[in-house]
């Protein structure tokens, strides 16, 4: 009796948790080859041709009438000269953060059940910086200039300025982007290794060349490991440092709403906000649309990412209602007049819908772990997440650059062209995840069979509970 207690026990502990219910090597490789190397659905080719015809009108074509007709197009005028460019910048950039805590963090802190999705995360850092730099690029207008950014010696002695929050930008997302696209391609090599041999044609060749010659010898596996350590414990203060100097951006000048010595903080557990509902939003579009995922991605995966972004949500909640307090009792007039702006002006329908979908309804759903283990439950709650964080970075941006110290220059923001373009970015994020399904793996299949290599069930008198071994 107790025999068969214990055995039903490991069966559902098997049946809930990835790596306690591994499969034969090559048959994980081959779930995950044939997810690349299938044939694509009538679904892949529509989401290509939607997706490919909006970058193409929202983006390509309406950049090219930007360029050609000037920044009078778009709405930033006075006093709002940051519009939906720099929110989106900033948005994208908080996108990218999710990859660096899901990937660096969660393996320094060796939390196992990372392990199926950090290239998911990995590739969300990469792809959301291209579009945060595609922003940046809209914003100048002029963009065949943005070479004056960059600090190089000239004949003219044109050096560029400092004190301009561009420079600074230009700065934290390159070494963002060139550090994240490092550590995103080191734990790929493997990966590319497992696909050159098991592909043939001009994929073997692409993946033969991407496989830096890859062998799995013990002393391949040493140096993979060890770069791979050194990059996690790397890139952590490069995300805090790339978040912190986007909030600079506004914190060093001196208006209402925005002079705050929290807005580092605050941008940066805003920035994991956003990532984590993203996160799990491609992980429920993953599961259900590819197949054999439902085998690597499982309830308990998002039952965990549901557990952070609580943690999370509360977090955000708290640097909110800080930094809203401290301006309400200790601001001047203009300062209260900007936060009475935010909640009665036109668009206060926004700040309230903002504390709904980033307080109200995570904490409402997330403290269940049923809710939890639900998928779609918890993607929907990942959508509301990034809506409400936008609208977060709306508030901040435009709306709050409304309320000045000149009351006869205010004039709200009325967007323009930004709007096609912010919407060409979004596709263009959505269609390099498509693309690159059927390119690269985006599922680790060798961190999850190191994974299930560690873990073992032992029984302890009546007990069954699950031990993990250390890997060297």
């Amino acid at each position: 009796m107790a025999e068969n207690k214990h055995h039903d026990a490991a069966a559902h502990l098997r049946e809930k948790h990835l790596m306690l219910d591994p499969l034969p090597r090559g048959q994980m490789n081959d779930m995950v080859m044939e997810s690349m190397t299938g044939k694509p659905s009538w679904k892949f080719w529509l989401a290509v041709i939607v997706l490919g015809g909006i970058v193409a009108y929202c983006l390509v074509y309406s950049w090219a009438v930007l360029i050609t007709e000037g920044l009078g197009v778009a709405g930033v005028n006075r006093p709002s000269y940051w519009g939906i460019f720099l929110v989106n910048t900033v948005f994208w950039i908080g996108i990218s953060h999710a990859g660096t805590f899901i990937s660096a963090i969660l393996r320094v802190f060796k939390a196992e059940f990372r392990r199926p999705f950090t290239r998911a995360a990995e590739l969300m850092t990469t792809f959301g910086l291209v579009q945060a730099g595609f922003s940046i690029f809209m914003h100048m207008g002029r963009v065949w200039l943005s070479y004056w950014l960059m600090p190089y010696p000239n004949q003219r002695m044109l050096w560029p300025n400092f004190h301009s929050p561009l420079s600074w930008d230009l700065l934290a997302i390159t070494t963002y982007l060139l550090s994240s696209t490092m550590y995103l391609f080191l734990p790929l090599i493997p990966d590319m290794a497992m696909a050159r041999d098991r592909s043939t044609g001009w994929r073997k060749a692409v993946y033969k060349v991407l496989a830096l010659g890859f062998r799995g010898t013990e002393g391949e596996w040493t140096h993979l490991r060890n770069a791979m350590n050194i990059f996690a414990f790397a890139i952590i203060p490069v995300m805090f440092s790339v978040h912190t100097i986007v909030s600079w951006d506004f914190a060093a000048a001196t208006r209402p709403g925005w002079n705050s010595t929290i807005f580092g903080p605050y941008f940066i557990v805003g920035a994991l906000h956003s990532g984590m509902g993203a996160a799990v939003v491609v992980l429920a579009v993953i599961r259900s649309n590819m197949k054999h995922m439902k085998y690597f991605i499982r309830a308990e995966h998002f039952d965990a990412i549901g557990k952070l972004m609580l943690i999370i949500s509360m977090a955000w909640a708290y640097f909110f209602f800080n930094d809203y307090m401290v301006q309400w009792y200790g601001g001047d007039k203009w300062t209260k007049m900007l936060l009475h702006y935010h909640e009665a002006g036109p668009l206060g329908w926004m700040w309230f819908a903002m504390l709904i979908v980033n307080v109200a309804i995570p904490w409402a759903i997330l403290w269940n772990s049923k809710w939890r283990s639900t998928p779609w439950l918890v993607s929907t709650v990942g959508i509301l997440i990034n809506v409400g964080m936008w609208f977060e970075r709306y508030i901040i941006v435009p709306i709050s650059l409304t309320i000045n110290r000149m009351p006869f220059t205010w004039r709200q923001y009325q967007p323009g062209i930004e709007i096609y373009l912010g919407i060409g970015t979004l596709a263009l994020f959505i269609l390099l995840y498509v693309l690159a399904s059927k390119l690269i793996p985006l599922i680790p299949v060798w961190e999850v069979q190191e994974g299930q290599m560690a873990h073992e069930l032992k029984k302890f008198g009546r007990e069954t509970v699950v031990a993990v071994s250390e890997l060297e």
